[in-house]
């Protein structure tokens, strides 16, 4: 199954083209290629990845067609939004009528909903936050391939259990043909058309050795590549997106810069901040977002987290859980509810409707059910580890992590399935 649907390009203005689906019309950036008006491309995080000939392109969408269809029809019943409740407080209706025009809600609203315990109301929230998802976004679902290349890692994180202090875990670097068997693995035997590159801050992996892969991944798979690998210098991310890198995935963890202090001492939010102004700066596609139910983070800054992760203009949010690792600082804290957690993401839909909000594996981990209903209360983008099963386990930033003891394939069987039973397309459609 391709991870995307080809395209027929409608217009062209400068960089930007409008490319036409099904009658769904979206734009993407185009870096690469040279197009006319009638060619067919594929788009992943609004770039044009691939030119695809055109009678490959018509045979595609010609198998697309009556499913693609049919998952919208799925999609459109299963979000409708409707509340035979006469007893709802009129005030979190408001909250919730504004928000479904596509209208801002404010800290003190967004806080309304969150601390809610009632379930009629939390019922509300996740049905409206599947609604707005459905108006402004479809059925479209973005599905990325994370290739976890390294644990070794120069940070002291006290969340996480790849941070250098940790002398339990086995440490790992793939190789370069390793990573590039993968990528190839993943676009020409799965479809994948988004490839995330993630390693811990790993300075034995060179920024030349870096970029070095970047461009032999873009030489041999038409791709869109995340890059997911800390806080290296401005040249060398400059240099990453000349080479074809065009998304960073790179999560400020939270907002509150005494929280930040606590959980960072190798670091400074202020200076993680520079990084994501930086990225935005050069063009990159942003990824960003915090841990939700860190110890010591009130309810506040959850929202302070998603007001802030808007203001900075991040294109995909990674809002997950916190999950205790035992070989950490902050070993035998709690992980939050799962209910907390969706009811988080949902708010978070409700401030941002235009927003892709990632399923994150640590939801997946806290929860057998979470992915399905963090799907069907707003969220729209899953993650498929692609990690060699040799090495995913190594990856260890939180215990009895999802995906581990499951092969690529039955990932990709089970996202599939569950994708079809709640109609939504496995595929990016563009901006």
């Amino acid at each position: 199954m391709c991870y995307a649907i080809p395209g027929n390009v409608k217009s062209i203005s400068g960089d930007l083209v409008t490319v036409d689906y099904f009658g769904e019309v979206r734009k993407a950036r185009n870096d690469f290629y040279e197009l006319q008006v009638g060619d067919y491309v594929y788009a992943q995080g609004g770039f044009v990845v691939q030119k695809i000939d055109e009678e490959d392109a018509k045979e595609i969408l010609e198998t697309w067609k009556e499913l693609f269809f049919e998952l919208k029809e799925t999609d459109v019943k299963l979000s409708k939004l409707y509340n035979d409740n006469p007893n709802l407080d009129k005030g979190f209706l408001k909250i919730i009528d504004r928000a479904t025009y596509g209208k801002s809600i404010s800290h003190e609203e967004a806080m309304r909903l969150l601390s809610s315990e009632d379930q009629d109301e939390i019922d509300v929230l996740h049905k409206s936050a599947n609604f707005i998802r459905q108006k402004f976004l479809g059925n479209a679902c973005c599905v990325h391939g994370i290739i976890e290349f390294s644990n070794e890692c120069n940070c002291q994180c006290a969340y996480c259990g790849i941070n250098s202090d940790n002398k339990n875990l086995e440490r790992f670097s793939l190789k370069k043909e390793e990573i590039l068997d993968v990528v190839a693995d993943a676009v020409n035997r799965f479809g994948f058309k988004g490839i995330v590159l993630q390693s811990g801050e790993d300075t034995s992996y060179s920024s030349e050795e870096l970029l070095d892969l970047i461009r032999e991944i873009i030489d041999r798979s038409p791709v869109f590549i995340f890059l997911s690998v800390g806080e290296r210098d401005e040249k060398f991310y400059r240099d990453a997106f000349e080479a074809g890198a065009r998304a960073v995935l790179f999560r400020f963890e939270t907002s509150d810069s005494k929280l930040y202090s606590k959980l960072h001492p190798h670091s400074s939010l202020k200076e993680r901040i520079r990084y994501l102004e930086l990225f935005k700066d050069i063009g990159y596609i942003i990824a960003s977002g915090s841990l939700i139910g860190l110890p010591g983070q009130k309810m506040e800054s959850v929202i302070d987290d998603f007001l802030f992760a808007k203001e900075l203009g991040c294109d995909m949010y990674s809002f997950g859980p916190f999950i205790p690792h035992p070989d950490t600082p902050l070993s035998g804290h709690d992980a939050p509810d799962t209910e907390y957690v969706l009811k988080a993401l949902s708010v978070l839909r409700l401030i941002d409707p235009h927003g892709k909000i990632l399923v994150t594996t640590a939801l997946e981990t806290i929860g057998p059910q979470a992915r399905r209903q963090a799907l069907m209360s707003g969220a729209n983008s899953i993650m498929t580890n692609l990690t060699p099963k040799d090495y995913v386990g190594l990856y260890d930033i939180y215990p009895d992590r999802a995906s581990v003891n499951v092969t690529a394939e039955e990932q990709i069987e089970d996202a599939l399935k569950l994708l079809k039973s709640i109609g939504r397309a496995p595929t990016d459609l563009g901006i």
